[in-house]
């Protein structure tokens, strides 16, 4: 993702611009925080840093609650047979018998949850200063919010239930993979399974590259990689479909945080900062 494959969406940067508020409230420290300003590098990269460290420490301090979490996971499990969806078991088996696939999908798990990501963050960064922010800000929500769930609602992944009916895909083909799988198990907590994070960041993704992008395999690529995601934590028995659902909801949640602090979705707000504040008018209008 070049600066090359990118197009400022001019008719819809312009027609979807927030109200530009002015008074006394917008002098305020609240009208600062919402005002696009071009980000500063190093205060990104500490702030990514300290945030995924938070994030990682919070989510292995949720209690690994194994015996709810086993029986949410034989909930969920019946859930899915009375709609009619659970066939995870046999998309485990059936990628699993295909070596060079389930290794490759294995290292898929492993690593571009996290490099896609960063891409991403880094391609706003240079390309769409404007609208980073509050893209960021979608991002930290979506994953803040898993949070509750792992606290909430521990769930074993499928490769933990009881009945050995999954294959635990990293353990059998000795990959480096899952930091709840194989010898890294005990660095992070195996029942934090609803929701996917690999979902959320997924989604997260590629509706931020396919909203911007220009290019057509760019855009492409952009639908095809949560929905590979979506297979892959699958093919590995580290989800349920559910799981992934809880992830998209928890998205919503973060892009409906920034709607309703910035009065826009990040892909309407201008490329470039504008340095005036975003605020909708009380009456939810819209004027220059």
């Amino acid at each position: 993702m070049s600066d090359s494959t990118v197009t400022e969406p001019e008719g819809r940067a312009q027609q979807t611009l927030p109200r530009t508020v002015t008074g006394e409230g917008e002098q305020g420290f609240l009208g600062r925080l919402r005002t696009p300003r071009r980000p500063r590098l190093w205060f990104e990269i500490l702030l990514i840093a300290v945030s995924y460290w938070t994030y990682s420490l919070i989510r292995n301090a949720v209690p690994e609650q194994k015996a709810q979490a086993l029986r949410n996971a034989g909930w969920i499990w019946k859930a899915e047979q009375r709609l009619g969806i659970a066939v995870e078991d046999s998309v485990n088996h059936a990628v699993n018998s295909v070596n060079w696939l389930i290794v490759g999908m294995n290292y898929y798990y492993a690593t571009l949850h996290f490099v896609v990501t960063l891409g991403v963050l880094v391609w706003l960064y240079r390309s769409h200063p404007g609208r980073y922010a509050a893209a960021r800000l979608a991002l930290f929500a979506t994953t803040g919010v898993a949070l509750l769930g792992y606290y909430l609602f521990p769930l074993a992944p499928p490769r933990l239930m009881n009945g050995g009916r999954f294959v635990d895909t990293v353990t059998v083909h000795h990959t480096w993979g899952s930091m709840a799988s194989g010898d890294l198990k005990h660095m992070s907590n195996q029942y934090a399974a609803m929701p996917s994070m690999h979902i959320g960041w997924s989604l997260w993704c590629g509706l931020t590259v396919f909203a911007l992008a220009s290019v057509p395999w760019a855009r492409l690529l952009a639908l095809l990689y949560p929905t590979a995601t979506l297979l892959v934590i699958v093919a590995t028995a580290n989800h349920f479909w559910l799981d992934a659902v809880g992830g998209a909801l928890c998205l919503t949640f973060g892009f409906t945080a920034v709607r309703l602090w910035y009065g826009a979705l990040p892909y309407t707000l201008p490329r470039q900062p504008t340095g005036v504040s975003l605020l909708r008018s009380p009456a939810g209008a819209v004027s220059e």
